[in-house]
């Protein structure tokens, strides 16, 4: 019985250290981007998808060629062009309208956008892969579209471009995920592999328009720039925190479980929104929180009724209701990130 008590005590500490780490990870990559584009006025959003994309390749290879934390899963060379290459360039626009739209709108208002990614997944399953989905999901996601409505049309600093971005930011997220169920069916991807290969694709991908249309913008920026050195420093780091973000999703899926963290997840929102608030003092109005709230508190539901869903046997001549693609699909993925031998699917 002690025994059982141990183990249970460290699988809960083992659960909140890997949530904890993985909300310090992901507020401060939003919060340095945030300041790289507000206090630095470094606004080249596209310069710094394309850095992180170069830190996640080169820490991706760190982390499986030479620390050899992970085995490299071996792709076809083929399926690299005609699989991780599609995904990659999706995978880019996702992270490029994020900076877009962190430049031009408060983290508190892209945070909640972000958040209706759910709703954009599942009506594009359904329009164009004609999906089959539950009544209880199409409710659950009634209070995330309304919360939604509701902190757009309250947002003090409402920006119609930064809107757009982080919408179209979701529509992109919707798509990769969907993308990486039909192209990377045969391949059971960790998060560190996936960075090792689709890193480099988009680093050529933001590379060459990161030169042509914001280069000059950048030099200009570096010969005005009181502390030019420093900032560097800074939005360099930032890539390098947006490398350990990856690892430490990895690391939170595996020592959790779906329901924690889903409900984790949102509420990494709620603390994101928060913290960006004490710092950079963006105007909320009472009505622009409650949608936002009302926003996670759909997303929470929508989570556990997917869960709910997905522990039922199916019915005799009924689809399958999909489970949500980050959701761990067997107990061996719920194991700890010690375990190398797991051939791991995020």
């Amino acid at each position: 019985m002690m025994e059982e008590g141990l183990v249970c005590q460290w699988s809960f500490f083992r659960s909140l250290l890997a949530i904890l780490q993985w909300w310090a990870f992901n507020v401060t990559v939003i919060i340095i981007n945030k300041w790289i584009f507000q206090k630095l006025d470094f606004k080249f959003p596209l310069s710094v998808s394309c850095i992180h994309f170069i830190c996640s390749a080169i820490g991706a290879y760190i982390v499986i060629k030479v620390l050899k934390l992970k085995p490299l899963i071996s792709v076809d060379p083929q399926d690299r062009w005609k699989r991780i290459f599609p995904m990659s360039f999706v995978f880019c626009i996702n992270i490029v309208l994020g900076n877009v739209s962190l430049r031009y709108i408060p983290v508190s208002f892209m945070q909640t956008i972000k958040s209706f990614t759910p709703a954009t997944t599942v009506v594009l399953q359904w329009l164009v892969w004609r999906k089959y989905f539950d009544w209880r999901i199409w409710a659950s996601l009634v209070p995330i579209v309304g919360g939604i409505l509701l902190t757009s049309i309250t947002e003090l600093s409402f920006n119609m471009f930064g809107f757009c971005a982080a919408l179209f930011g979701c529509l992109a997220t919707s798509t990769k995920t969907i993308l990486a169920e039909s192209l990377l069916h045969s391949y059971k991807f960790d998060s560190i592999n996936t960075v090792y290969y689709m890193a480099p694709f988009a680093t050529m991908i933001t590379g060459l328009p990161a030169l042509l249309l914001e280069g000059n913008g950048i030099l200009e920026w570096l010969s005005i720039h009181p502390y030019p050195w420093a900032a560097l420093i800074i939005i360099f780091s930032s890539g390098v925190l947006a490398f350990c973000l990856n690892f430490s999703i990895f690391y939170v899926i595996h020592s959790t479980t779906a329901v924690t963290f889903n409900v984790a997840g949102n509420l990494k929102v709620a603390v994101a929104v928060l913290i960006s608030w004490l710092i950079f003092r963006n105007p909320i109005s009472y009505m622009n929180a409650v949608g936002c709230a009302i926003t996670l508190v759909g997303c929470t539901f929508y989570g556990y009724v997917r869960h709910m869903l997905a522990q039922q046997p199916p019915v005799p001549g009924t689809p399958r209701t999909p489970r949500t693609p980050r959701t761990p699909r067997s107990k061996m993925e719920l194991l700890p990130l010690v375990n190398d031998k797991l051939d791991d699917k995020v």
